[in-house]
């Protein structure tokens, strides 16, 4: 039994032997790095997205709205704000181009849900890879195990001895493969379903974001779901309407 082991499987195991482990190994590395960058960028995207709607609608003009969002380009809130000033200050001060055929209120949308696509594209960057190494780490490793017993029972077949102690020794260290691939492919599929659900929090929130956006720089003012007696119910000061 001393001989038995992972020492003894990779020191015995062939070229198709090693590469399997070593396939799993990157595929291990390549999951944990992506589960870790990306978690780490959720939290961020979480911090900026916690309280800054309450923030920008509460401020007295846009620019001081925009100040509150910060000044880091890779907060989505502040590109969609951004990207809404940038694309009404075209809109209405552009030269008849092809675009003006559009109402200010189309145009807004477009430009928005291509600031939210983008946000989204980039937070979903690196999720593929967790698919692909949730579904098919399983597959390889059961591709080492089956090569495992095969060059096992060869070899026990050669040397004439078909004892259950020479069949468990060889045929256990191949099972190994197998609890491998599983290994890596557990944490791939659930870290991707941590991250997606995650994502889906903050894609809600600037889907919401990008409504009172639009509605703002249309009609001059934020709409304002929950109104009693003409005033808003959470007593916050809104943004002035635009002349």
């Amino acid at each position: 039994m001393q001989d038995l082991g992972l020492s003894h499987l990779w020191s015995q195991g062939d070229f198709v032997m090693r590469a399997t482990a070593i396939i799993l190994l990157i595929m291990s590395l390549l999951s944990w790095i992506v589960i870790l960058t990306k978690a780490w960028d959720l939290v961020r995207l979480k911090k900026m997205a916690h309280g800054a709607e309450k923030r920008f609608w509460h401020s007295d003009e846009f620019d001081h709205a925009l100040d509150t969002l910060g000044s880091n380009d890779s907060n989505p809130f502040r590109m969609l704000a951004v990207t809404g000033k940038e694309a009404t200050q075209h809109h209405r001060a552009s030269q008849p181009q092809l675009h003006d055929a559009m109402g200010i209120s189309d145009w807004l949308t477009r430009s928005l849900k291509s600031s939210i696509d983008e946000s989204v594209a980039r937070m979903q960057s690196g999720l593929a890879v967790l698919a692909s190494v949730g579904s098919t780490a399983p597959f390889v490793g059961l591709f080492g195990t089956v090569w495992g017993i095969y060059h096992a029972l060869i070899g026990i077949g050669a040397s004439g001895v078909p004892t259950i102690d020479k069949v468990a020794g060889p045929v256990g260290e191949a099972l190994i493969m197998t609890a491998f691939g599983l290994a890596v492919a557990i944490p791939a599929v659930l870290g991707y379903n941590a991250l997606t659900r995650g994502n889906k929090s903050v894609i809600s929130k600037l889907n919401r974001f990008a409504h009172d956006l639009h509605a703002y720089f249309v009609s001059g003012a934020r709409i304002r779901p929950n109104v009693r007696n003409g005033a808003a119910d959470d007593g916050s000061v809104r943004l002035a309407v635009k002349n």
